[in-house]
C-alpha cells in the first residue's frame, strides 16, 4: 500500500482519523486541508498531520488515500471536484459523512472514471470541535460503518479497512439505504425529538420563569444531544429528509395512539406502551458505542459542606482520574445525587466510582 494519506477537514473527525491512521501506519504522511488557517496550524502544532496544502488539487494528485471528513453538502462538492482532477489511479477516496445517499450519487462520476471510492461512517464523536479536541482512541471500539458502491473488489474494501485498522473500530458493511435507514432511527430523529423538547420548554419559559431551573437536572441529561452543531443537523436533515419524514409519520402515529389512551384513560394500553418501552431498552447493549456519543456520568450523593466538590476532585486527581465536566444540580427529582461529574469513557467512569469508594462513604450510582 502507498504512504501518502490525504486528509479534507481537520476538525474532531478528520484530526482523530489521522492520529490513528499515523499510529498504525508510521511511515505514512498526513497532509492536511482545512478552510480554517488556525485549524491547520493547530493541527500541525499537535502533530496531527505532517504538513498541509492550501489547495485540494495539490493535495489529491500526490495521495494515495483521500479522507474527507467534513459536512455532507461539502463532501458532495468535493466529490464532483475531484472526479476533474488527476489522481493516482489506484488511490481510495472514503468520507465520514451522516448520511450516504446523496454521497453516493455524487461519487457516482468518480466511480465511472475508475476511481475507489468507499463512503464511511465512523460511529463516535463529541459535542467538541477541532483538530484541538481530536483524540487518538475516538473510535476505540465504536461501530465504524463502510458503505462501498456495487461491484467493489474485496482487495479494495481489505486495504480501506487495513488503512483505518488504527481505529480499532468495529466495521459493518451496508448499502447507502440501509446506512441512512439506520443512523437516521438510532442517531438523526433522536436529535430532532431532543431539539423539539427543548423548543416546548423554550416556549412554555417565557410564561414559567422556573422551568429553566428546573430543566436543569434529568432534562437537561435527555436533551443534551441538542448541543450538537446546528449546521451539521441542518445539512443531516436535508439530506435524509426521505428517511426522516417517514419517521416523523410514524412518531405522530405512535403519539396519537398514546394520547388517544390517556383521553380515554385506558389504563391497560398505557401501562403496555412504557412496559413496552422498558423492557426494549433494558434489553438493548450496556457496553460500547452507539451511533450517539455516550456521556459517562457518575451521580455522587454528597453532603452539602463548603468545600466538598473540592474533596471529590481531589480524590480523583489522587488517582490521575481525568473528567470532562461537574455540575451541581438544583433539583432532585428523579435524580438519585446531586454531583454529577463526567468522564470521556466507560473506565475512567468506573475508576472514579472506585475511587470514591475507596476515600468516602458516598453512595454512587453509575448512570
Amino acid at each position: 500500500m502507498g504512504r501518502n494519506v490525504f486528509v479534507i477537514g481537520l476538525g474532531l473527525i478528520g484530526g482523530s482519523l489521522a492520529m490513528a491512521i499515523k499510529d498504525k501506519h508510521r511511515t505514512a504522511v498526513i497532509t492536511g486541508f482545512d478552510t480554517d488557517r488556525n485549524n491547520v496550524n493547530l493541527a500541525k502544532l499537535l502533530g496531527i498531520i505532517d504538513d498541509s496544502v492550501d489547495s485540494i488539487e495539490e493535495g489529491a494528485k500526490a495521495a494515495d488515500l483521500i479522507l474527507l471528513a467534513i459536512p455532507v453538502v461539502e463532501t458532495e462538492k468535493i466529490l464532483i471536484r475531484l472526479a476533474d482532477m488527476l489522481l493516482k489511479q489506484d488511490v481510495i477516496v472514503t468520507d465520514a459523512g451522516s448520511t450516504k445517499g446523496t454521497i453516493h450519487l455524487a461519487a457516482r462520476r468518480l466511480i465511472d472514471k475508475g476511481i475507489t471510492f468507499i463512503g464511511g461512517h465512523p460511529m463516535a464523536g463529541s459535542h467538541k470541535s477541532g483538530a484541538g479536541a481530536a483524540k487518538l482512541h475516538l473510535f476505540e471500539n465504536a461501530f465504524y460503518l463502510l458503505v462501498p458502491p456495487e461491484n467493489i473488489q474485496d482487495h479494495q474494501m481489505m486495504l480501506l479497512k487495513e488503512w483505518l485498522s488504527g481505529t480499532k473500530a468495529n466495521f459493518l458493511t451496508v448499502n447507502p439505504n440501509t446506512h441512512d435507514l439506520l443512523t437516521g432511527v438510532v442517531s438523526h430523529f433522536p436529535h430532532i425529538i431532543a431539539a423539539g423538547l427543548v423548543k416546548q420548554a423554550e416556549n412554555y419559559s417565557r410564561d414559567n420563569p422556573l422551568i429553566t431551573r428546573l430543566a436543569a437536572g434529568g432534562f437537561r441529561d435527555i436533551t443534551r444531544i441538542a448541543s450538537s452543531n446546528p449546521v451539521m443537523w441542518h445539512d443531516i436533515l436535508i439530506n435524509n429528509k426521505d428517511v426522516l419524514l417517514k419517521l416523523m409519520n410514524d412518531w405522530q402515529v405512535e403519539m396519537e395512539t398514546i394520547k388517544h389512551h390517556i383521553k380515554s384513560e385506558n389504563s391497560d394500553e398505557i401501562l403496555r406502551f412504557f412496559t413496552e418501552a422498558k423492557d426494549f431498552r433494558d434489553e438493548l447493549p450496556s457496553g460500547g458505542k452507539g451511533a450517539i456519543p455516550a456521556f459517562y456520568d457518575l451521580y455522587i450523593d454528597i453532603p452539602d459542606y463548603p468545600g466538598i466538590v473540592s474533596e471529590i476532585t481531589g480524590y480523583l486527581a489522587q488517582e490521575s482520574i481525568s473528567l470532562t465536566n461537574i455540575r451541581i444540580l438544583e433539583t432532585r427529582e428523579e435524580i438519585y445525587g446531586v454531583l454529577i461529574v463526567s468522564f470521556q469513557t466507560e473506565a475512567d467512569r468506573q475508576k472514579a466510582a472506585d475511587c470514591i469508594a475507596k476515600y468516602t462513604s458516598y453512595e454512587t450510582i453509575l448512570a
